[in-house]
């Protein structure tokens, strides 16, 4: 096992207070250049709709954007969220993606609408989507879609359609399955796809559900051995108490999430570390807290280098990919994203050190 795990990224895109959606973008942007610097193996864009501090719910308009700011770094979904969007059109946005950034596209698809019922009959209502019981098989027409020689249809009358997602493909993106349970991992196993159990956000069940699908692998012609990688939220700065206040507003907002509570965008550090001095040590809020704190990658680079080395090694992968979640501090830019910049400077030079 390499102990020097390669380093990559997902972004939410997160909108701070004051912040306009147009600045968290640019901050994103910088920060997916940033990555490219430094020697990050890929970076990925999630897909959420209709929530305040998340200004990502069209990955593959920011991967575009990405491929243009960057020149060796791999750009993707983590991920599109296939029954938000017709299979022929995902697979035709990314077969172009693929022809403007060749072999540096991946296509995470996940399962899940990545949405509220209200925000997802909306969807379903002005566009066309998939339906999530056909999961398996719009995987399947999107790999023969994106191919160089297309799919092939079967049209009422007998005669064969000839369908391409774009007309001369010279190379395809890589595509992965996301997911959170033992669906995606028993697909991408019986399909022989990559496949990435989404740690960042649920920790149950992930050895169990590794194992299921390394056990299970049916190797493919492009993948012939099992492939995935671990997710972890995580804030580096150049001291433990610095990284746990910047890590405060996401782990706040997260806490809210999960209990119900009204969310709108992220809290300033100063902000957050207010609040929770308001906050009943052994309350609900706290107690949700301090069980996160425990699973994310925060500290100075020393504790978290040495976290993520544990990481790869324990779990058997090459790849970490960080979610940074530092939050700003209330004179910082609004444009830019100078704590979760940070993390990605401290972590790479204390790997590579």
């Amino acid at each position: 096992m390499n102990t020097q795990p390669r380093l990559s990224v997902l972004d939410l895109v997160p909108v701070r207070s004051g912040q306009t959606s147009a600045q968290a973008l640019s901050a994103s942007l910088e920060l997916v250049a940033l990555a490219d610097r430094l020697g990050f193996e890929r970076y990925w864009f999630a897909e959420h709709h209709n929530m305040a501090a998340v200004a990502a719910s069209s990955p593959p308009v920011m991967i575009a954007a990405a491929a243009a700011r960057t020149s060796r770094i791999r750009v993707g979904s983590g991920g599109v969220m296939l029954p938000n969007h017709a299979p022929l059109v995902v697979a035709e946005q990314f077969a172009a993606l693929e022809a403007i950034a060749p072999g540096r596209i991946d296509l995470g698809i996940g399962r899940a609408p990545g949405s509220d019922p209200v925000v997802t009959s909306l969807l379903r209502a002005t566009g066309p989507t998939a339906d999530v019981d056909r999961f398996p098989q719009h995987v399947t027409d999107i790999l023969s879609l994106m191919g160089p020689d297309g799919a092939r249809l079967r049209l009422v009358s007998g005669d064969i359609y000839d369908v391409r997602a774009t007309p001369a493909a010279g190379s395809v993106p890589t595509v992965w399955l996301l997911g959170s349970s033992d669906y995606s991992a028993r697909l991408a196993a019986e399909l022989g796809l990559p496949y990435v159990f989404a740690n960042h956000f649920s920790g149950q069940g992930m050895d169990q559900i590794l194992a299921l699908y390394r056990d299970g692998y049916r190797p493919s012609e492009e993948h012939p051995e099992p492939r995935t990688f671990i997710t972890s939220n995580a804030v580096v700065a150049p001291t433990s108490d610095e990284a746990h206040d910047r890590a405060l507003p996401q782990l706040r907002q997260m806490a809210k999430l999960r209990s119900g509570q009204k969310l709108g965008p992220l809290e300033t550090v100063e902000d957050a570390v207010r609040a929770m001095a308001d906050e009943p040590a052994g309350g609900l809020l706290a107690q949700s807290i301090e069980a996160m704190r425990e699973r994310w990658l925060i500290g100075d680079a020393e504790h978290v280098a040495a976290e993520v080395r544990g990481l790869a090694e324990r779990h058997g992968v090459e790849e970490v990919m960080l979610v940074p979640v530092a939050g700003s501090r209330a004179d910082e830019p609004l444009d830019a994203t100078p704590g979760r910049a940070q993390t990605l400077e401290l972590l790479a030079a204390a790997l590579a050190s």
